[in-house]
């Protein structure tokens, strides 16, 4: 059995007990066989064997995800699955995440989504994702596009721009006896347009927003846009998505722009103007600094553009972007 392979299966049992010694140790391995963050570490001159806490890790800045192939070697690293890319928003310049083993990203989104909602074939999923649908490679299109399918509805669906045939959905689905619980999963402006041009009432629905006016509209909070969304929509709350090109993990919110990591993440804060000054908690404001472990086939610890806040228990909000940093797609709030 490879190293790689010793991880992917000590990954399926990862929990809060062993988190800590698993990211160490996936560190370890990324420090030495993931040539684009050896060659950081190592002008960094920063010693990798004396490293026994995960603030001391040094984080990966999301940029290098646009200038380098960020991958972590092994044999069989040869083709990839999938190429996973940004919008590019911003600069232009997108970032490209290599992922050798698509259902290793797939089911593992399965897997979180579940442990914080219930099954995929309890819900309808309704999917507002045009700026998504236009471009190719988008990593949040590939699972969506899979939960609709495990959703095993014929009702579960996208629509572009099809925002009348979504309401009629909605409308047929709620007069279903035996109707499952639905989702409308939207990009934030094409939710903001389909509550301020129509009356509809999705009182019986989770709306999630996954972020992201993506150029199309003026930039606002979040408290903004979910009061907005509450009132247009008749719903009352507003669930929300983070994830991005970068990561495999993703992390829910079921109200208030509060997240719960999933199992194989960890959020932590750095101080604005010392980068290498990581909490793993802090009320006041900072960057945000991600251990995602099921980065195993890229880089596990990233630096971020985003600004927030993480509380003891590990839940975190994202209040906003560093100035001059591209515009993302799932996490586009200002504050």
């Amino acid at each position: 059995m490879s190293e790689r392979e010793r991880f992917l299966k000590q990954f399926d049992a990862l929990n809060v007990e062993n988190f800590q010694d698993f990211a160490l140790a996936l560190f370890q391995y990324q420090s030495k066989y993931n040539l684009v963050y050896k060659k950081y570490i190592d002008a960094l001159n920063i010693n990798c064997s004396s490293i026994d806490d995960l603030r001391a890790i040094p984080f990966l800045p999301i940029e290098f995800f646009k200038q380098h192939k960020v991958i972590t070697q092994f044999k069989d690293f040869i083709n990839h699955a999938a190429i996973f890319e940004s919008s590019g928003t911003g600069s232009g310049i997108s970032s490209k995440h290599y992922v050798p083993d698509l259902n290793h990203y797939l089911n593992h989104a399965q897997n979180i989504f579940e442990s914080h909602y219930a099954k995929l074939e309890d819900y309808v999923i309704l999917a507002l994702l045009p700026s998504y649908l236009e471009r190719k490679g988008s990593s949040l299109v590939a699972m969506v596009d899979d939960f609709i399918k495990k959703t095993k509805s014929p009702d579960s669906g996208f629509y572009l721009y099809d925002l009348k045939e979504l309401i009629k959905k909605v409308e047929k689905l709620k007069a279903n006896s035996n109707k499952k619980k639905v989702i409308i999963w939207g990009v934030s402006f094409a939710l903001l347009d389909l509550a301020e041009n129509y009356k509809v009432d999705f009182s019986d629905c989770i709306v999630m927003e996954t972020g992201g006016m993506k150029g199309r509209r003026k930039e606002i909070t979040r408290e903004e846009l979910h009061g907005i969304l509450c009132e247009g929509l008749n719903v009352n709350t507003i669930h929300s998505e983070y994830g991005m090109t970068e990561l495999l993990s993703q992390s829910y919110s079921k109200g208030k722009g509060l997240f719960t990591p999933s199992k194989s993440m960890k959020i932590m804060v750095r101080e604005v103007n010392d980068p290498f000054d990581v909490k793993y908690a802090d009320k006041r404001s900072g960057g945000l600094n991600v251990i995602d472990l099921a980065n195993i086939d890229s880089c596990a610890f990233i630096e971020t553009q985003d600004v927030g806040l993480v509380n003891e228990d590990g839940s975190f909000k994202v209040l906003g972007r560093f100035d001059n940093s591209d515009i993302r797609g799932c996490n586009l709030m200002m504050f």
